[in-house]
């Protein structure tokens, strides 16, 4: 066990990271690179969300995932034993899953660890680029729903704003987390570029929108499952 660290680990606060501005830091293998957006925990094996890339030839050893694993594959393809993963794919291994992931021609992950405590989660691998874009929650939105499991509070969904799209002021029970795929997207706080990842607090409110249209992986009511280091 390494020391505990954290990053972006107080819950109780807003959290915002530009991505695209960060360096990439190294892994324990020499081949595969990160960069971490929230940290709880020890280095190698707290609570973590990170872009990761994949060089090619890129390998890791066989391993578990306590507390699960989710990863959206946002460019190349990421592979292990049970598939080979193109862009687009959304993966949820829960606790149990075991694999020895690689990447022949190296790819860019949305990475989520230790994140996901029970046994009886169900694994998920999907295409997200084979679903049809449903109705979303407001004009101009559009949703593909990622996971959602009864007994669990967190819900993991793509949404698609068109441009001009205002959603007005939305409500957070249990806080949410939100990853710019691509475009914008801005509110009172700020201004939210492709590689953005935002967090806010339990019971916060926000009132977003896109001038240029935007598309966005959305996490919510997930904090439960989070450690706070404040």
């Amino acid at each position: 066990m390494g020391i505990a660290e954290h990053l972006n680990g107080d819950l109780s606060v807003r959290a915002v990271a530009d991505t695209k501005a960060m360096e990439w830091t190294p892994s324990p293998s020499g081949t595969v690179w990160r960069k971490r957006v929230h940290l709880v925990g020890a280095p190698e094996s707290g609570q973590v969300t990170s872009i990761v890339r994949y060089e090619p030839g890129s390998s890791f050893p066989a391993h578990d995932h306590p507390e699960g694993e989710e990863i959206l594959v946002l460019d190349g393809v990421f592979s292990d034993e049970h598939g080979d993963w193109p862009a687009g794919t959304y993966l949820l291994n829960p606790e149990g899953f075991r694999h020895a992931p690689f990447s022949k021609d190296g790819c860019l992950l949305f990475v989520k660890l230790r994140q996901f405590p029970g046994g009886d989660r169900r694994h998920v691998a999907i295409d997200t680029a084979e679903l049809e874009w449903q109705p979303g929650p407001a004009p101009g939105v559009g949703l593909k729903p990622l996971y959602a499991q009864a007994g669990y509070s967190d819900t993991m969904r793509l949404e698609r704003w068109q441009p001009g799209t205002d959603r007005g002021v939305v409500s957070y029970e249990h806080g949410v987390e939100l990853f710019v795929l691509d475009g914008a997207f801005s509110d009172d706080e700020g201004d939210y570029a492709e590689g953005s990842w935002l967090r806010l607090p339990a019971g916060a409110t926000d009132h977003p929108s896109s001038e240029q249209g935007c598309t966005l992986y959305i996490k919510q009511s997930g904090l439960p499952y989070l450690h706070s280091a404040d």
